[in-house]
């Protein structure tokens, strides 16, 4: 933490600020939202730095000044966030918190929960006079902060309470902003984020002229979405942001049909309605092949399968990806395996910042958690290799890389200590198939609903 070279700071991920309202949902904390007022400034420079004057700076005393020294972080400087960041972090842990060592910008004591994203912050605790007594030790400390009565918005997104206190987290302006930009106010809406062919890279297709609008520019604002609040066109955007240094106009409308889908849907989002089991679950899905047909034949990605997986917390999305797999996988059996082993590689750290914080928490006995694992494999032969733990002649060559979860795995006669649980699902309640494959509309719906809760 205190190398002088170093200019890294972290932030928090939006995994663990749904794990911070799924938390306080669940336990009925309140939540307020603390926004420094010039953050940087606040931390000293450990070194003095000099900066030259403005043009026309004149001193009283001294007249023109060629420089000046600069004793505070200052906006600009590639070492003011990080600056920032430290001076915070040591104030915090004077304060008796303690962070997360899965994520630095948790932070959490006895009844006090907290997410930091360089200056805006989120705490929750059992009463809002618990959090109004940190703020002013932190006020103590001489930090100059504001507190809002709510968490109805966090880095644009916004944050819906309804009246049993569940949450509705949506991002309205950033879709509105998106179906303006592509000129869909008045489309005609589609019920499917992505049509059920793959989208392929169309290499003799017409490019698509960008002077209407900039399509790298409108695909990351739709990964922005896709990542934070929208489960249901994650599919969809990372197939169109594949082709974002060529796109061509099949690319574009490709897009374009993402776009007259969130106009149709543009106030939706998650919704947060936890159960009290304090459970981790994860569906992993995959799409052995999916690009063979769509791609030409002599393009390697034509061989490539797909995986997808949702983990949720308490029965809420915490989180979910889609992705083309990196290696030619022989066999449907090899590209869910995969997937499997890419689904436990970000279970795993989730399971020990929720224990972590949970057991720090220091919960009554009656609300003290057992946090149980389960993954949902919907295929035979991935879930007999998962739990049977043994090799035959179609598995021998799997890289060994993908068989690491094995020691986490339960088995009564085997590995009693076991937490995770690996169980065959059925693929009609396969979750995560929204995101390896484009569904027919009653399908994809049925499967939107049981994930995103509408």
């Amino acid at each position: 933490m205190d190398d002088d070279d170093e200019s890294y700071a972290p932030v928090v991920s939006w995994s663990t600020v749904r794990f911070f309202l799924i938390i306080a949902i669940m336990l009925g904390w309140h939540t307020v939202s603390v926004d420094w007022s010039n953050a940087f400034i606040h931390a000293k420079l450990k070194e003095p730095m000099y900066m030259a004057t403005p043009r026309g700076f004149t001193n009283q005393l001294y007249g023109a000044l060629g420089c000046l020294c600069v004793t505070k972080s200052l906006y600009g400087s590639k070492f003011a966030p990080r600056n920032w960041y430290v001076h915070l972090r040591s104030a915090l842990l004077q304060l008796g918190m303690k962070e997360s060592p899965i994520d630095k910008c948790l932070f959490h004591r006895e009844n006090l929960l907290m997410v930091l994203y360089v200056d805006d912050a989120g705490i929750a605790a059992p009463k809002k006079s618990m959090i109004e007594a940190f703020v002013e030790e932190l006020r103590e400390l001489h930090f100059d902060l504001d507190i809002q009565d709510d968490f109805s918005s966090y880095l644009g997104i916004g944050i819906e309470t309804a009246s049993d206190g569940t949450r509705h987290m949506t991002q309205k302006g950033l879709i509105k902003k998106i179906v303006n930009i592509t000129g869909l106010q008045d489309c005609n809406p589609n019920w499917t984020p992505t049509a059920q062919v793959s989208l392929s890279s169309n290499p003799d297709g017409e490019p698509y002229d960008q002077q209407e609008w900039s399509y790298p520019s409108v695909v990351g604002m739709l990964l922005y979405l896709s990542n934070n609040t929208r489960p249901d066109i994650t599919f969809s955007v990372s197939q169109v942001a594949r082709f974002t240094s060529n796109p061509k106009k099949s690319h574009a409308v490709a897009l374009k049909r993402t776009g007259r889908y969130l106009a149709k849907t543009w106030d939706k989002g998650l919704h947060f309605k936890p159960d009290s089991t304090y459970n981790l679950r994860c569906w992993v899905d995959a799409d052995f092949a999916g690009l063979f047909g769509s791609e030409p034949s002599e393009n390697p990605d034509s061989a490539r399968s797909r995986y997808g997986y949702i983990i949720t917390f308490g029965g809420v999305p915490l989180i979910w990806k889609s992705q083309l797999i990196s290696e030619i996988c022989l066999s449907t059996l090899h590209a869910e395996y995969v997937g499997l082993t890419n689904a436990l590689r970000a279970l795993i750290p989730i399971r020990s910042m929720v224990t972590d914080t949970l057991n720090f928490l220091h919960l009554p006995s009656s609300q003290h958690p057992e946090v149980h694992c389960t993954v949902f494999e919907d295929n035979q032969g991935a879930y007999l290799l998962a739990t049977n733990q043994r090799l035959s002649v179609r598995t021998k060559y799997f890289c060994v890389k993908h068989h690491f979860f094995w020691s986490y795995v339960y088995d009564k006669r085997r590995n009693p200590d076991g937490w995770l649980v690996v169980v065959k699902s059925s693929t009609d309640l396969q979750n995560a198939d929204m995101l390896t494959k484009g569904l027919v509309c009653h399908l994809f719906e049925s499967n939107r609903l049981r994930v995103q809760g509408w």
